[in-house]
């Protein structure tokens, strides 16, 4: 038994036990601990397994990959369209302050797209009547610009049973349409002054809502009306008696054959053989009233989705047609081209009014946001807003320029009716002899029989409101 027992402790004492190893070490992955291996029928050994190591990047290499990552997934900041565009104008405006040209009316130095002070301080500047321009030196102390100027309600005519919604003049008569079916024809030249009818037209069984003539400066043997039903009526006058009759007449749906529908707004070109009109799908189409054919067609919207053309003009020289549209656009084109010249902003409401100034240097535009727009022309650049400066709501439903262009006459839907000096960029008169709207408003032709300027209004009030000059007779 004794000696049995002697390899068992010659081994134990050859390959003394091992202590057991700890079980957590300060360096993980580092080391394994060893084992001890005992069996009861073999003697006991002790086995010690080799350290493993393993190269892992450290926790900063990892977190430093991962930023980078994210950063390359989040997309940079982008500066929006409009953002570029506040500076772009930002910049434009500082470089407007420093930069100085030459006012092509009187010859003095003034700031780029900024009215000339000289001219705006001068009180009778000499205006050429169709477009040409005169030189005029500014006075070393010019004198000031009358604040304000005086009319007088000469005449008020009870016209018509309903609501009154246009006036056209010619160096003769002056029309007004209504929501009847007559039109009413009114002598201005007559030494009396008073304004009589002197003819009843027979045009519109539903009403009419536009009647316009051609610019000043015309025969004014010509004028068109609209009804409410989309009929389309030319009235040509007699060379013997002066009366107008009808001429022809088209149809909705002769107008519909031909691409036209749904008329609104009209206007005549200046030489009287052009027709432009306004429909609701936003196009503007021009008749020739010699062959009663279309003979060009604008568009404001894709395949027809325009908006809805509340008014339309022609410059007195025929080459460009403005229109204003419900969406708040002014658009302006080209006639010898055929094609949009300017897309004009700055009403942003339904735009009522459009009208070229005698000289065809100025667009005025006006509507539901109650101030008047006035554009170049030439560059179709905004150039100024004539605002009254109140807190009125009223909408400016009627536009039209004086002969000289030196005066732009608006009505509204408040019932008053302003006179806007265009040099001083103001108001010089109000007048509000009803509170109900004035659909239109017109300057009336200088005859020999009246020295003074003179308009008229006309409106819901189913009457005609003449206006003079205070003064002059």
């Amino acid at each position: 038994m004794a000696g049995a027992m002697l390899p068992t402790r010659a081994a134990s004492s050859f390959l003394p036990r091992l202590s057991s190893p700890t079980l957590f070490s300060p360096y993980r992955f580092t080391s394994l601990h060893m084992r001890q291996i005992s069996l009861p029928f073999l003697p006991r050994y002790s086995l010690a397994i080799p350290a493993i190591s393993l190269n892992l990047p450290s926790i900063p290499d990892i977190l430093e990959g991962i930023w980078e990552g994210i950063l390359k997934a989040v997309p940079k900041k982008k500066t929006s369209h409009s953002k570029k565009r506040h500076r772009q104008m930002a910049g434009k405006a500082l470089k407007d302050v420093n930069n100085l040209c030459k006012c092509p009316v009187c010859g003095g130095t003034k700031r780029m797209h900024h009215l000339c002070e000289t001219c705006m301080n001068i009180e009778a500047v000499p205006h050429h009547p169709y477009g040409g321009q005169w030189c005029v030196p500014g006075p070393v102390n010019p004198p000031t610009v009358p604040s304000e100027l005086h009319f007088d309600a000469d005449t008020t005519l009870a016209a018509h049973t309903t609501d009154i919604f246009s006036l056209a003049a010619t160096p003769n008569v002056l029309f007004s349409a209504s929501g009847s079916s007559t039109i009413n024809v009114h002598r201005i030249n007559d030494a009396s002054g008073t304004f009589s009818i002197s003819q009843s037209l027979s045009a519109h069984k539903l009403g009419c809502h536009h009647v316009a003539t051609a610019p000043r400066g015309s025969n004014g043997t010509v004028a068109a009306s609209v009804g409410f039903g989309g009929d389309i009526k030319v009235w040509r006058s007699n060379p013997d008696s002066g009366d107008f009759s009808l001429d022809y007449e088209i149809t909705p749906s002769e107008a519909k054959t031909k691409g036209v529908a749904d008329t609104w707004a009209v206007a005549l070109s200046c030489d009287e053989n052009y027709l432009a009109c306004t429909t609701h799908d936003g196009r503007i189409h021009v008749w020739d009233l010699q062959s009663k054919s279309v003979v060009q067609t604008y568009e404001t919207g894709g395949s027809g989705n325009g908006s809805f053309g509340l008014s339309v003009a022609l410059s007195s020289d025929g080459r460009l047609t403005a229109s204003g549209h419900q969406n708040g656009s002014v658009y302006v084109f080209n006639n010898d081209a055929g094609h949009l010249k300017y897309s004009l902003s700055g009403l942003a409401k339904p735009v009522r009014a459009v009208a070229f100034s005698p000289g065809n240097t100025r667009l005025a535009a006006a509507g539901d946001a109650g101030i008047i727009a006035i554009y170049d022309v030439t560059t179709g650049e905004h150039v100024g807003i004539l605002n009254s400066g109140g807190t009125s709501s009223a909408w400016i439903t009627s536009l039209d320029w004086s002969d000289t262009g030196e005066y732009l006459l608006s009505g509204s839907t408040d019932g008053k009716v302003k006179v806007w000096s265009i040099d001083r960029g103001a108001c010089v008169a109000t007048h509000s002899e009803t509170d109900k709207i004035l659909w239109s408003v017109r300057w009336l032709p200088k005859v020999a029989a009246h020295r003074g300027e003179m308009f008229c209004t006309a409106g819901a009030n189913r009457s005609l409101t003449f206006y003079r000059e205070g003064g002059k007779v």
